[in-house]
């Protein structure tokens, strides 16, 4: 009967302001927050819905809400309840946010932490509601103006950590920070404290003052990790902060864990620019600094620093061949045997961006380093990312047909029996894409290719896949049988003979009437082999 109540005055409160102002004559309000006592859920969320569409009347003074502190904390404890509570407390909280007293009601009292994590909910009514408290309710600029210098040190750590926090997984949020007060060049103030460490001569001043300068500079890179995370341009305004690439390097030897962690985030961030990993990130030889923290840091670090040198190992980064100099291989090697899965995840990465149009010399060694034991316990890992990273390692050893001949006539055995332990594996559809491409691989190679012709489970497992309902196996089998049966190779004649003798033709014949044209397409060019 509480529940239907509460309906029912929410339905008056959505008619005319006059409603509204009678329901406020009634003391409605105070009666609705008692409601919120109440352990049943459903009046709780009727309660809620009914203050909301009061609150968002212009006729409701927003002060209301704050006349009794605990009713905030209140409601801050009610979203986790349920998405209908999160949906109706965010609105009343848009609503009721008019101006600094309120935000910092709202602030002391968690509503940075308890919301924020709401903007990647799966509701769309609730993250809509929750972005309008942060940013058209003035949070973002009011959290950008505690970085200020003019603000207590507490007041700036606590202001550029929560806006860090807040804007790390949002690209429109780290787009209008970015340009809200400067706070680009602002953070660099937090790298000048303080101004004068050999002035002091009291040691319980010194150790405050050196506390609070390791605060601000976490403070600072992790900010300015979560500004750069996406977006190009801020990227670049980050970079070209003054003194910034020397600060980063300097900060990855701080004294200080935390510190050293939040300039590995920074660096992380920045490392996911193209053009800076060709300019900035060679000019200051971030390699370096990078190398010596992996050769013994917290798992924690090595994690956000291994993901760093991924980037710094891709094709087009001048960094790259140093690394390599500096013995990146084996540490990489010994990075796939860790108990922690990012870490196994992090080295297979680097190991195949490194492999990527690599000199047979480099690819060996990865082979040699890493083992067929330790390869073939990266293709049983349980987790599908290790998995398909050590199947992408295997694509980019696999390239370019005198490098696929010479690994495969020293690994060819072991290579064939990873392959098929795969295919008859119960595994997605992506990882047997891959494995399929591998395959595909071999078979443009020279001799290489020999492997998969005198391997009849093999061959038939390529003929299963050429039939397969999905069409992206289909196109990786044909691939490999395209590259079987080329006639401007040596024992071509004799290849398709025998592929012919096992269906495959007639699969093909089938697949050229595909309403894929992909498929139709392949299957085309592959029957013109046999026609020539």
């Amino acid at each position: 009967l509480r529940t239907e109540c509460a309906v029912v005055l929410g339905s008056l409160a959505m008619g005319t302001e006059n409603n509204v102002k009678s329901l406020l004559d009634c003391h409605i309000i105070p009666a609705l927050l008692q409601g919120l006592l109440s352990p049943d859920l459903k009046f709780i969320e009727a309660c809620l819905r009914c203050l909301r569409t009061v609150f968002i009347s212009p006729v409701t003074p927003e002060d209301l809400l704050y006349t009794d502190a605990a009713v905030i904390s209140h409601l801050m404890a009610l979203l986790s309840r349920s998405r209908y509570t999160q949906e109706y407390i965010c609105q009343i909280f848009s609503h009721c946010c008019k101006g600094p007293d309120h935000q910092t009601s709202l602030f002391n009292h968690g509503a940075v932490q308890n919301i924020a994590h709401l903007l990647v909910s799966t509701s769309y009514k609730v993250r809509h509601q929750n972005y309008s408290v942060f940013h058209h309710d003035q949070t973002l600029p009011c959290l950008v103006r505690m970085c200020s210098k003019e603000r207590l040190l507490e007041e700036r750590v606590e202001g550029a950590e929560t806006l860090a926090y807040l804007i790390e997984t949002d690209v429109e949020l780290q787009r209008i920070a970015s340009i809200t007060d400067h706070l680009i060049v602002m953070l660099a103030d937090y790298f000048k404290y303080p101004s004068s460490v050999s002035a002091i001569t009291d040691i319980k001043r010194l150790d405050h003052d050196l506390k609070h300068a390791h605060e601000l500079r976490q403070a600072a890179f992790k900010l300015y990790a979560s500004l750069g995370a996406n977006d190009e341009d801020i990227r670049k305004k980050i970079i070209e902060t003054e003194n910034m690439m020397d600060r980063i390097v300097n900060g990855l030897s701080e004294s200080s864990i935390k510190v050293r962690l939040a300039a590995v985030r920074c660096l992380h961030s920045l490392s996911r620019s193209v053009q800076q990993l060709r300019t900035s990130f060679q000019d200051h030889a971030v390699w370096k600094p990078l190398m010596k923290v992996l050769q013994n840091a917290p798992n924690e670090i090595l994690i956000v620093a291994s993901s760093t040198l991924c980037n710094l190992l891709l094709e087009f980064s001048p960094s790259k061949e140093p690394i390599l100099e500096s013995g990146a291989i084996e540490l990489l090697c010994s990075l796939t045997q860790s108990e922690n899965l990012a870490l196994r995840v992090n080295g297979i990465w680097a190991l195949m961006n490194m492999a990527f149009q690599a000199e047979q010399k480099i690819k060996s060694d990865i082979l040699r380093s890493l083992s067929t034991e330790q390869l073939f316990q990266l293709l049983s890992d349980s987790d599908v990312n290790v998995l398909m990273k050590t199947l992408g390692l295997l694509r980019n050893l696999l390239s370019t047909r005198p490098h696929i001949d010479h690994i495969m006539s020293t690994h060819g055995k072991q290579i064939m029996q990873a392959v098929t332990l795969i295919l008859e594996g119960e595994h997605n559809i992506e990882v047997k894409e891959q494995t399929l491409c591998i395959l595909a691989n071999i078979a443009d190679g020279t001799t290489a290719k020999e492997l998969i012709m005198t391997n009849d489970d093999i061959l038939q497992k390529i003929k299963y896949y050429m039939s397969h309902s999905n069409a992206k196996l289909q196109l990786a089998a044909m691939f490999c049988i395209s590259n079987l049966i080329w006639n401007e190779e040596e024992g071509s004649q004799e290849r398709q003979d025998k592929l012919r003798d096992m269906g495959i033709v007639d699969i093909l014949h089938k697949l050229s009437q595909s309403s894929d044209p992909n498929l139709c397409d392949k299957a085309k060019t592959a029957l013109q082999q046999y026609l020539a």
